[in-house]
């Protein structure tokens, strides 16, 4: 019998940070896995002196990074007390070993503080390395307000077997209607139709195809499909998944530089503003938990 995934999630002490655990742990609590919570300290990379201060309780960066932990641990606890949870405090920067723990994992769990300096991106710098580089589907939460809405995912055309899969467990899992969405980029000045007459055969097929495999996926989930038309591939998605609970997207490439994970993907992880799953896969069998 195979042991459960873990979900992983990361925590700095952030309030994104803690939304994330929150809603890493309430998924942990749905799939019946248990919750990894890994804490990154940077202080070792800037200072020898970690030990406490002479006549101080509970000092010292140490300590400090301990206590970052025990908070981390009271949010999965509080959100989901049932759920068997594992702590690591680990030394280093989160890019590198988040996606090492993470490797082949149920799901890796980040917040996202939307620091990039752009108006309108809500990504941070670490939730875009993690779904540039994570070995496994990695959930970006920026907030507790979670719609009850359903989850949408997003197929191109090959059909993003990856994203439709982790769709059809989210909602599986929540109890959530799925919608599936394929979006037909239309060149600018296209007269776009609600409800266009001129839908290509293909996309019909591809949309028929995705149906049938979500159905078999999720015989009890309430399946849907809408094939829209638009200037911007990921205007489109964001404009459909508008009150979802997750929207999910597939993504391309292996590497951190701007659209290595897919321009779409790259964009509608910019630009959501609910929770969001990038369908990442590890593409080696390599045992990445052997290096830590």
């Amino acid at each position: 019998m195979h042991e459960p995934k873990t979900i992983v999630v990361g925590y700095d002490g952030s309030v994104e940070a803690a939304q994330a655990v929150r809603w890493a742990a309430e998924q942990a609590a749905l799939r019946s896995c248990p919750l990894h919570l890994v804490h990154c300290s940077l202080w070792p990379l800037l200072t020898n002196d970690l030990g406490p201060v002479p006549g101080v309780v509970d000092s010292g960066l140490e300590r400090s990074a301990q206590v970052t932990l025990e908070e981390g641990l009271a949010q999965a606890k509080h959100a989901a007390p049932e759920v068997e949870v594992r702590t690591s405090v680990l030394y280093g920067w989160p890019s590198v070993y988040l996606p090492k723990i993470s490797a082949g994992e149920e799901m890796l769990v980040v917040g996202s503080r939307g620091l990039g300096g752009f108006t309108g991106l809500l990504v941070g710098s670490v939730s875009l390395e993690m779904a540039a580089t994570a070995a496994c589907p990695v959930a970006v939460i920026r907030s507790d307000e979670h719609p009850d809405g359903p989850v949408v995912v997003a197929i191109d055309s090959s059909g993003s077997p990856a994203a439709l899969e982790d769709a059809c467990t989210a909602a599986a899992v929540t109890g959530a209607n799925l919608i599936i969405v394929h979006v037909q980029h239309a060149p600018t000045g296209y007269r776009l139709l609600r409800d266009p007459v001129d839908i290509h055969p293909a996309a019909e097929a591809l949309l028929d195809s995705a149906l049938s495999t979500a159905r078999d996926l999720t015989p009890g989930t309430t399946v849907q499909s809408q094939l829209l038309t638009n200037t911007s591939v990921p205007r489109g998605i964001l404009n459909a998944s508008q009150g979802a609970r997750l929207t999910v997207v597939g993504t391309k490439g292996h590497g951190l530089i701007k659209g290595t994970i897919g321009s779409t993907a790259h964009a509608v992880l910019h630009h959501a503003k609910g929770p969001m799953l990038i369908s990442r896969r590890s593409t080696t069998g390599q045992n990445y938990q052997e290096e830590l």
